[in-house]
């Protein structure tokens, strides 16, 4: 509908002024980027989804508009320092917005990940973890695998009142010798000094007195010091404190051991924790902690894994025999000695030469790096080469096989060792971290303490098994704890920062989400309305900025922001409900939906010669899988969230072709056999993920895709630049020159907030225009740089149009999807499917200089923040990639875009524990015949 009908719940006659701030959010006349006086009552506590093509407003509504007055509005509230920087807090530019909530914002930028960052950490289960296993963990021997106890004072005083009244008791004390090496008689008179009158020799009391002095022998054997001893009389209160004071001296001059003697037997205590000779440490918040030197494994520092010879390429085809040449480095003349003695007494020790290593048992790997006495290992060899490394030659030759591996004293958990002796119902820290969140879950639901345990552990299981339970809930049950933030998908990643923040479950709140559908297949994003309907329950409202046609069907109420993207966008085109939105005529969405406006299904596949092959995937949940990967065709690999789609892409493929191409050796790749097919029909690899085009604030588009040195060129060859002496150099907001220097450039000054998020402020000097006054004097058609720079990129095309050396950069762009955005857009404001689609653009304004080279471009979700309109120039952008000689292999779940695949590959049937297996390999229309037995399949038959 048109902005005038703006149509709510209640009755079409009122103005927006009219509605109760009660029940209605209510925004009049937002200006904020695109938006066109945009006036929208949202109705409170209900699910809404705000929707519309790439760039037509809907983040601008909801997060720079809605959510930027709820955070000005909590800062408002806040103590005076942090209050003084508000004159300086921009307010949306909006008449007013009346009835908002404290609002929560789950954005979807992929931050830059940190090495140490896992699933644990990130969710902050971990540390409500560590607190747990400080708190009630038990430490177990691992030699007796008794539990390790420290007796105290009063377990001692309990002992000795539990025994029959009138039993005769004595404390006793070893006497241990002196460090400094004193003779017995000195150290007698030393006790005699100190108060005390007996000793046991050999189980015989002794005066100490009639012991030392002149001629008297040295005492032999062992000695005990007699603290105190009674007649136990149940009852007594003054024997009980008389003898707490006498244990506790006991356990001081006998360096933490107690001796209790009978008149038959003798009861030995410790307050020392130890058993079988082992001290343990005793378990505090710091042992558990990874990040923590206390807590760290000392060879891996708590990074989980080391810089060491890595077993890939020191054996790149695992299908070779050790006969063969199997052992890359043992294959030149020289240093074939080293692989004689095995091939000569092999036979001796039972070792199969002619078998190849995939097919070796763990034992038979472990001989060939370990060695035994008739040769000598992988191990031996690489430390010789490291006693070489003066010589230039064994330099370059220890590098080739160095790489990131597995830690092998923690085994890539991260924590020290005798971390996992401390257990709590059987588990260790690191056995639950190892364990998939669905089965920690499970673990957590059963888990069995006593009464005092359960009730110090209350509130701790409490939060562990809310969090587990939000993960659970969306979609991410296969993950490990464990697991490093660095390896999930662009959804896996959102999906994380939602459940941390569904895990505080706020009530009377406003969440604003950012596509949380991303990364999930179909079939999971049911599972996830659910989460986010029971948020709505609590009494909250629910706003979600999604394309997913499901979302859309259970939705409250759709708002569709257009009708165009960027400056072509910012009207109310619609509000209502899904079944509204079916007859609606004059938004995309609408058309798309009820199938008048369609992605089209191309006419014919192409067919494909040449496939990469990898033979024996077995990395995470893979079920030693072997999978072909056609050459010069786009394909597509799909199966349910956690099928094992991104270890199989990310973690085996890309790695493992970037090590045979010669680059990536510093990344570890995924456990599989071999990989074939590379021979000349793949160059190089690019992977096009969704982190950020550049770490700093400065990186922007229009510099990514190199067309900001032709636009400065153009500003320095104007007529009053020249006038001036102006070079581009002086256009540039990166160097001293013509930048503004308040803010370098910034055209923002950044607050720093102590324990809140920094505070980004409008350069007061510049006015946040970037550049001194005298560059922004130069205009090129009546703009200037800054101007330029604060276009969209559809419109910079049109005003470009007669300088070609710009306008031919910039069209990618515009090619991708991304019109809207403008030319000098901070990298940092770009979400992960923007970032990644300005990384597309660049790959394609290169087309001309790449025909020699045939790349593998790997993309992660690139549907990630598109509309059905937009997903039609992604395909081109993406066809035109392959017509240029290259391959196309995408990570996906979007059905339009599988639909377009020439060859689809799924994995599944399932995530987690049981996913991993290949399901199917072929074209989309033979995937759709097993709609009855394949979740893909079922929603892909829907689309063809």
């Amino acid at each position: 509908m048109a902005q005038e009908s703006l149509q709510v719940a209640a009755p079409a006659a009122d103005p927006i002024d009219q509605l109760d701030p009660r029940e209605y959010i209510l925004i009049k006349n937002a200006r904020v980027h695109n938006l066109k006086n945009l006036s929208v009552a949202l109705p409170r506590n209900k699910f809404i989804v705000v929707t519309g093509l790439s760039g037509s407003g809907k983040s601008s509504l909801a997060f720079d508009t809605l959510y930027a007055e709820g955070q000005r509005m909590y800062v408002e509230s806040l103590s005076s320092y942090a209050r003084q920087f508000l004159g300086r807090m921009d307010k949306p530019d909006v008449d007013y917005i009346r009835g908002i909530s404290p609002a929560i914002a789950i954005e979807q930028k992929v931050s830059i990940k940190n090495n140490r960052s896992t699933v644990g950490t990130s969710t902050e289960i971990y540390d409500y973890l560590k607190l747990l296993f400080a708190r009630v963990g038990r430490t177990f021997s691992p030699i007796s695998g008794e539990q390790v106890r420290k007796d105290t004072v009063a377990d001692v005083v309990d002992y000795m009142f539990g025994l029959p009244d009138g039993s005769r008791t004595m404390i006793l004390a070893p006497l241990l010798p002196s460090e400094e090496g004193r003779p017995m008689s000195k150290e007698l008179d030393l006790l005699l000094q100190k108060g005390y009158s007996r000793i046991v020799v050999d189980g015989e009391m002794a005066f100490i007195e009639d012991l030392i002095g002149e001629g008297k022998p040295e005492v032999q054997g062992e000695v005990f010091i007699m603290v105190d001893r009674a007649v136990i009389r149940t009852g007594d209160e003054d024997l009980m404190f008389r003898l707490s004071d006498s244990v506790q001296t006991a356990f001081f001059e006998g360096h933490g051991t107690c001796i209790i003697k009978l008149d038959e037997e003798t009861r030995q205590f410790s307050d020392r924790f130890e058993l079988d000779g082992i001290v343990f440490e005793e378990p505090n918040v710091n042992f558990f902690s990874f990040n923590n030197p206390y807590g760290a494994c000392q060879t891996c520092e708590g990074f989980g894994s080391v810089l060491g010879i890595d077993e890939d390429l020191v054996i790149p085809d695992k299908s070779l025999t050790v006969y063969e040449g199997a052992i890359a480095p043992w294959r030149t003349d020289k240093q074939s000695e080293w692989l004689k003695p095995l091939l000569k007494n092999g036979i001796r020790f039972d070792f199969p030469i002619h078998r190849p290593y995939n097919e070796l048992s763990e034992a038979e790997r472990t001989l060939l790096w370990k060695g035994n006495k008739y040769f000598e290992g992988l191990d031996s060899y690489f430390k010789w080469v490291a006693t070489q490394t003066h010589k230039i030659q064994y330099r370059v030759l220890q590098s080739r096989y160095r790489g990131r591996t597995t830690c092998p004293d923690c085994r890539g958990t991260r924590l020290r060792h005798d971390a996992q002796y401390v257990k709590i119902d059987g588990q260790s820290i690191t056995d639950l971290v190892l364990l998939p969140v669905s089965k920690a879950l499970e673990f957590f639901d059963n888990l069995a303490l006593n009464e005092h345990d359960a009730k110090v552990a209350e509130r701790l299981s409490t939060e562990i098994t809310n969090r587990l339970g939000y993960l659970n809930r969306v979609g991410l049950g296969y993950l490990t704890l464990n697991r490093l933030s660095s390896t999930l998908s662009g959804g896996e990643s959102q999906r994380i920062s939602l459940a941390t923040s569904l895990g505080s479950a706020l009530v009377g709140s406003m969440y604003i989400l950012d596509e949380p559908s991303i990364g999930l297949h179909p079939k999971d994003a049911e599972q996830l309305i659910g989460v986010l309907r029971s948020l709505q329950k609590l009494g909250n409202t629910v706003i979600v900025v999604e394309h997913e046609e499901k979302m859309m069907e259970e939705a409250d109420q759709i708002i569709d922001i257009g009708p165009e993207a960027g400056s072509g966008g910012g009207h109310l085109m619609f509000q209502g409900t899904y079944p509204e939105i079916l007859k609606d005529t004059k938004t995309y969405t609408g058309q798309y939906l009820s199938g008048k406006m369609e992605v089209a299904v191309p006419k014919d596949r192409r067919p494909w010669r040449n496939a990469l092959e990898v033979t024996g995937a077995r990395e995470n949940n893979l079920k030693n899988v072997s999978v072909k990967f056609p050459l010069n065709v786009m394909t597509v690999v799909t199966g349910v969230s956690g099928s094992g789609k991104s270890t199989l892409v990310r973690r085996i493929l890309a790695p493992a072709l970037a090590k045979q191409l010669g680059g990536g050796a510093g990344e570890a790749t995924g456990k599989f056999d071999r990989l074939t097919g590379v021979n000349g029909q793949v160059t190089h690899v690019e992977f096009v993920d969704q982190n950020p085009i550049g770490k700093s604030s400065r990186s922007n588009p229009v510099t990514y895709v190199k067309a900001y040195d032709a636009i400065r060129a153009l500003f320095a060859d104007q007529p009053l630049a020249k006038a001036r002496g102006l070079k581009p150099s002086h256009f540039s907001f990166n160097i001293e020159g013509g930048r503004c220097e308040v803010c370098q450039g910034e055209g923002q000054v950044k607050i720093e907030m102590q324990f809140m998020a920094d505070i980004y402020l409008t350069c007061e000097s510049c006015g946040g225009r970037k550049f001194k006054q005298d560059i922004l004097d130069v205009k090129y058609k009546e703009k200037g740089i800054d101007e330029v720079l604060d276009m969209t990129i559809a419109d910079s095309i049109e005003f470009f149009k007669d300088q070609p050396k710009v306008a031919e950069r910039l069209k990618p762009l515009d090619d991708v999807g991304l019109g809207y955005i403008r030319l000098g857009q901070s990298a940092n404001t770009l979400s992960g499917g923007e970032a990644q689609r300005v990384k597309l653009a660049s790959f394609l304004t290169k087309g001309n200089t790449l025909q020699n080279d045939k790349i593998l471009f790997i993309f992660d979700e690139p549907s990630t923040g598109l509309h059905f309109h937009d997903i039609n120039k992604l395909l081109k952008a993406l066809n035109a990639l392959v017509e240029q000689g290259n391959s196309v292999l995408i990570i996906e779940h979007n059905m339009d875009i599988i639909k377009c695949a020439d060859w689809v590959i799924d994995l599944g049937p399932e995530g987690g524990i049981n996913g991993g297996h290949l399901l199917f390999e072929g074209t989309p229309e033979e995937m759709a015949k097993l709609k009855d037995t394949n979740h893909t399949a079922r929603f892909l038959a829907e689309k063809l």
